[in-house]
């Protein structure tokens, strides 16, 4: 099996025609033809689909792209790291964070970054489990800064407390519910959820039931923060976010947050990183800055009392 090979493979998935992978990767569409054939002659099974319509990846085939994407960014990781030793400080970090992160601490831990990595290029993106999680372990992240679900991450990555998010409850100013003071007066309220289905940003897990309370009306959900800004300076309805967003964006859109007097969730944020693969310098670097920025983060919160 040559890394060609499986270029190739990889190239006939995101295409979808023989014609177009050979085009792409700028070698015949025989010998493309050939070296698939090789490929799955070895492996002893279809990895291609072929049809009148084009050519598809057999599931076989699909699960071996698969781990072929992530053997390739791996390679490329090397690569870096080799640059890296050679005194060649070009390359790339990706990582994915969580809004309250990227609001609390990307501005510092990109400075101190960049002051000794100015040749690398950082590539920042929200977070949204279980969809980021599954990027990590792709290889198309090199780590993950935000919530993790209530069932864990698994073996295969590891985990690290980088600080815990006071969630609150927020609505827009004049909002006829802005002044509620228990989760009972919320009864009645329409809620928006924000990111995925039993996270942070889902009412559910407010435990409703568990006071002998009706499990909230969810009327809308969105997955930006942006988008929910968007919604709740406009509309009567009220959402969980974290403090830290509401300090530094919700107020300037008008937002409040409910003085509840029922205890409310604390969201633990986690640096999350795969197991098997240890980070480029860069991306180590990198997510010490994120960490140096949250300690003293909790040593600020710590001396106010916040």
């Amino acid at each position: 099996m040559r890394l060609q090979q499986l270029e190739l493979l990889i190239a006939l998935g995101e295409k979808g025609s023989l014609r177009a992978a050979a085009e792409q990767l700028n070698v015949t569409q025989p010998a493309l033809s050939k070296s698939l054939r090789q490929l799955e002659e070895e492996f002893g099974i279809a990895l291609v689909q072929r049809s009148a319509k084009g050519a598809r990846l057999a599931p076989a085939g699909e699960l071996l792209a698969a781990r072929a994407a992530t053997a390739l960014r791996e390679l490329d990781r090397a690569r870096e790291d080799i640059a890296l030793h050679l005194g060649n400080t070009a390359g790339q970090v990706t990582l994915g964070m969580s809004p309250a992160v990227a609001i609390l601490f990307s501005p510092g831990a990109t400075a101190r970054f960049a002051s000794r990595w100015p040749g690398v290029k950082l590539c920042m993106r929200d977070a949204l489990y279980p969809h980021a999680l599954r990027q990590l372990r792709s290889g198309e992240l090199d780590f993950v800064l935000g919530p993790v679900p209530a069932a864990g991450v698994g073996s295969d990555l590891l985990r690290q407390p980088l600080f815990h998010s006071q969630e609150i409850i927020a609505a827009r100013r004049g909002h006829p519910l802005s002044r509620a003071r228990r989760l009972a007066d919320l009864v009645d309220a329409r809620w928006i959820l924000t990111g995925p289905t039993h996270g942070p940003g889902d009412p559910a897990h407010l435990r409703f039931e568990a006071l002998g309370l009706r499990p909230p009306h969810v009327e809308l959900e969105c997955e930006s923060f942006s988008t929910l800004l968007g919604l709740m300076s406009a509309l009567d309805v009220v959402g969980i976010m974290p403090r830290s967003f509401l300090d530094r964006h919700g107020r300037r859109a008008g937002l409040v947050a409910l003085p509840i007097e029922d205890p409310l969730p604390v969201t633990t944020i986690y640096a999350v990183l795969r197991a098997d693969a240890p980070l480029t310098l860069p991306a180590q670097d990198l997510l010490e800055a994120f960490l140096q920025e949250a300690r003293e983060f909790s040593r600020a919160q710590d001396r106010t009392g916040g």
